[in-house]
């Protein structure tokens, strides 16, 4: 029987969770993130399990190293060959601007523009060659970036998604040229059209690719020589894994990995739970992330951007991230209001209450002050801090700015936390045509489930599931992900004029390529599945809609249906008159995994009661007022438990507030189901 380790390195911690199903066994890990070098919060989590490496059959990693180094701006310098005529076009972008209002803001292209070099080519948007390729242009321009100091270089023509025959030769040419392996040819990443979007996810590719190949080889060097020999798989921002001797080529799949581990999670252990629709809601250390589930499918999309001007147009979990998590700092603004987030005191020197040297309130000192944690059991506290101390601060940095009691001003910041965070929950269910009340929150990440019913309440939601292990829940993601490449292939045809021979056939070829990279990923899986979508649009209309495909073989006259479907559902708009136009196709070949026990998860003592679980009676803030409130240990809660709000519950990764008058049933699973 397996024993697989999922590490998740988070912006304030590193959580682990190694499953050993033969012997029943779970062992968790929770560490402080180390940003200077993330491989070594991940070696000291492995060393706090006790584990022997080399008896581990498969690691699998969710990483914030790549999108960390885009927000930091912390990347290879990049280089650039493209058509003649076009060097700009990434820094020229769309018509939009840094700031909504006024012409103000500035924007940093990746690539600057003494490193975007032109050369003789040109292909025109059917494919047809107007322009032969300048071979020895290329080999020139290759030599001029090393010698300007490129350290990886993106090769970026004009409509290669339709004819990548320039890419591909200029590629031959520049790897005969190059130090290093860090080559990125545009149509490889994404084969759609667009060249502002496709030629930036190509040059995030190229920043990332040297900062992620760096990290991973040493990461499988720490690991060998401490005995590890099997299966290093990488999380993605798909929501599936890589081999780790492969994830450099395509390094911009893995921005958003971390985020997306969780939300797989969540699905997993959901749709196990009988919740196949369920809303996720990820608060950790730094920022709150939310997606949508349907069916117990994550929603993906290819149209997202990591900050302004950043689109990357790779498939994705569609996940709204805002800055508001336990760290996150509250403060009055210019305008004598109260702002909590989007700056956060992070890991360093962490909020209040941490005792590292943090001076400024955050969200997890307010908690603390109104009772909802406990302050002998927080994690990563250097120096205690006194109630008083931390009463005094509430006080002058919020609380005589309003009028208000430390208690008052303490709850005002939970309050526009968590009119934040509903907003953001808005945003992936109201704002796409889903109705919250429709779905079940599924809350975790260490400060979620203490959030969690407060905005269940506030938007309608009946349920809410918190699962057992919420603040590791991201390392779960890593451990029951399955293997998982996407393709895209632009068409870009009004719907009359596609044949039904053109849609299977790209369909079938992007099968036969994810096939092949299973193939040579040689990691061992149970099935493959092939699932497939579609992007179209009314034609004359610049917004795109993402229809599911049932097969393959779908006819166009299937596609016309889904389409209307699916832009009904959305807008609630039928337009018969106007032709819809099939701008792309999208396949995902999905190895799938062993599935995982989740039983282990929730192993508690057997002989422990309800009684037994409740270790004392505390003053707890709700709506005004302090009330006595049980404080339950987590652990102990037998399954089938039902108890009723206001109530605590107590683990090592994170504390659960239950609201007055919200009953709480454990599932079978040992997730804690409350009903609002």
């Amino acid at each position: 029987m397996p024993r697989i380790v999922g590490v998740d390195v988070g912006g304030t911690f590193t959580d682990l969770i190694l499953i050993d199903e033969g012997a029943g066994e779970l062992r968790l890990a929770k560490v402080p993130t180390t940003p200077e070098n993330q491989a070594d919060g991940v070696l000291e989590a492995l060393a706090q399990t006790g584990a022997a490496l080399a008896d581990v059959s498969t690691m699998v990693h969710g990483t914030t190293t790549t999108t960390n180094a885009m927000l930091e701006r912390k990347i290879a310098r990049v280089g650039l060959i493209t058509t003649r005529g076009f060097r700009d076009v990434l820094e020229l972008g769309r018509r939009t601007r840094p700031q909504p209002y006024g012409l103000i803001g500035s924007f940093t292209p990746l690539v600057t523009r003494e490193l975007r070099l032109e050369v003789d080519e040109r292909v025109d948007a059917e494919g047809a060659v107007v322009r032969p390729l300048d071979e020895a242009g290329v080999a020139q321009a290759a030599r001029r970036l090393l010698e300007l100091g490129a350290e990886s270089v993106v090769i970026h023509f004009l409509h290669s998604y339709i004819n990548p025959a320039h890419e591909l030769r200029a590629l031959e040419i520049v790897r005969r040229i190059w130090p290093n392996p860090h080559i990125t040819a545009g149509h490889a990443v994404i084969s759609e059209y667009r060249e502002y979007e496709r030629g930036v996810t190509a040059a995030v590719n190229a920043a990332i690719q040297p900062v992620l190949h760096r990290y991973i080889e040493r990461l499988q060097g720490e690991l060998s020589a401490r005995g590890f020999a099997n299966e290093l798989l990488v999380m993605q921002g798909n929501g599936g894994t890589v081999a780790a001797g492969l994830v450099a080529e395509a390094s911009v799949n893995t921005v958003g990995s971390g985020p997306a581990s969780g939300v797989i999670a969540a699905a997993y252990t959901a749709a196990r739970s009988g919740f196949p629709n369920v809303v996720t809601y990820d608060m950790g250390g730094t920022s709150s992330d939310v997606a949508l589930i349907r069916a117990g499918l994550p929603q993906i999309s290819t149209e997202l951007e990591l900050e302004y001007a950043m689109p990357i147009h790779v498939p994705m979990i569609d996940i709204h991230t805002i800055g508001a998590g336990g760290g996150s700092i509250a403060r009055i603004n210019e305008a004598g209001m109260l702002q909590v987030g989007p700056e956060s005191a992070g890991a360093t020197p962490g909020p209040i209450c941490y005792g590292r040297g943090g001076a400024q309130v955050t969200i997890t000192d307010a908690n603390l002050l109104l009772g909802r944690l406990n302050p002998t059991r927080l994690l990563s506290v250097t120096t205690p801090v006194s109630f008083d101390a931390l009463r005094a601060a509430v006080d002058q940095q919020v609380g005589r700015h309003l009028g208000l009691s430390s208690d008052e001003a303490a709850a005002a910041v939970l309050r526009i936390a968590n009119d934040r965070m509903a907003n953001a929950i808005r945003m992936v269910s109201l704002a796409r045509g889903h109705d919250p009340r429709d779905f079940a929150l599924f809350a975790f990440g260490g400060a979620g489930p203490l959030h969690a019913v407060a905005l269940a309440r506030e938007l309608g939601i009946p349920k809410v599931m918190i699962p057992a292990r919420p603040g590791l829940t991201n390392a779960l993601g890593c451990v029951v992900a399955d293997v998982r490449h996407d393709f895209v292939r632009t068409v870009n045809r009004p719907l009359p004029e596609v044949g039904p021979v053109l849609v299977e056939g790209i369909l079938a070829q992007q099968i036969a390529d994810g096939k092949a990279m299973l193939a040579r990923e040689r990691v061992s899986v149970e099935g493959i599945d092939c699932v497939h979508r579609a992007d179209m649009q009314f034609q004359g209309q610049s917004h795109i809609l993402t229809v599911d495909l049932p097969r393959a073989d779908v006819t166009p006259a299937e596609l016309h249906r889904l389409f209307e479907d699916a832009y009904w559902q959305r807008f609630g708009v039928e337009l018969k008159e106007i032709r819809p136009v099939l701008v792309g196709l999208h396949t995902a070949v999905i190895g799938r995994r062993r599935p995982v026990s989740l039983s282990a998860l929730a192993a508690g003592d057997p002989r422990a009661t309800l009684a037994d679980a409740r270790t004392e009676l505390r003053e707890v803030w709700f709506d005004g007022v302090r009330l006595p409130t049980p404080v339950y240990r987590r652990d102990w809660i037998p399954q089938g438990a039902d108890f009723s709000g206001p109530a605590i519950v107590e683990q090592l990764d994170a504390t659960t507030v239950i609201e007055p008058g919200n009953r709480v049933a454990v599932d079978p699973l040992g997730n804690l189901v409350v009903t609002v």
